[in-house]
């Protein structure tokens, strides 16, 4: 029964808040009321800089690719079957998505969703992240990036063959990713949303955060 205390300890990592724990301990701010309100990295790199916005996209991919890579070995299990494997990062993401340590609220799911395919697929899933960064390079949105990765990664798993239980689970994923990024597909759609980067970036315009022993940029340290 070590697969149920497995993904038990993987919906707890999965939940840790990262963004708003460092944007606590190190800017003294709740990113909830800062920029889009969302927690994960991006809306981060906007508010807190981007040393400390990727560290916490790297935090986040950990929490997926951590639970995959480490927990079944922790319990004795050298070869967990790819269902195994696919429950323990699930519970990881929606861990993510539905925190239980901010009231099931949380990220839209991309980083963790990245860590825990590394460790399952890792070769379609590094083609899914250069596309993205190509996206993210042409045209500034992180979302399109986002959006495009969570459709072209279950289409490279069918690809390369991988089995159809996780490409089942693949699309089931990118489902909530797509959910998660209703507004932002709206906004795409709209001519509206705004860039990462670049003509139309909102990087200047965030509201001013009030830091906590710090300079305002942590950039500048």
């Amino acid at each position: 029964m070590w697969i149920i205390l497995a993904i038990l300890l993987a919906y707890i990592f999965g939940s840790i808040p990262t963004g708003l724990i460092i944007g606590r301990h190190f800017c003294g701010i709740d990113l909830r009321e800062h920029g889009s309100g969302n927690f994960g990295a991006t809306n981060a790199v906007r508010c807190l800089g981007k040393k400390l916005g990727l560290t916490i996209l790297l935090l986040d991919v950990l929490k997926g690719l951590a639970p995959v890579a480490i927990l079944p070995a922790m319990f004795g299990v050298t070869a967990p079957s790819a269902f195994q494997s696919l429950l323990v990062g699930a519970a990881a993401i929606f861990g993510h998505v539905f925190s239980c340590f901010v009231n099931f609220r949380g990220g839209k799911g991309v980083a963790t969703t990245l860590g825990v395919f590394i460790a399952i697929a890792p070769v379609e899933t590094l083609i899914t992240v250069v596309v993205g960064v190509v996206i993210i390079a042409l045209t500034g949105y992180v979302s399109a990036a986002s959006v495009t990765g969570a459709i072209l990664l279950p289409v490279l798993l069918y690809y390369y063959k991988q089995s159809a239980l996780v490409l089942v689970m693949a699309l089931v994923i990118s489902i909530i990713v797509l959910v998660r990024h209703k507004g932002n597909i709206e906004r795409l759609m709209a001519g509206n949303e705004k860039k990462f980067f670049g003509c139309g970036a909102d990087l200047a315009d965030s509201e001013p955060i009030p830091t906590v022993g710090i300079p305002s940029d942590p950039t500048a340290a």
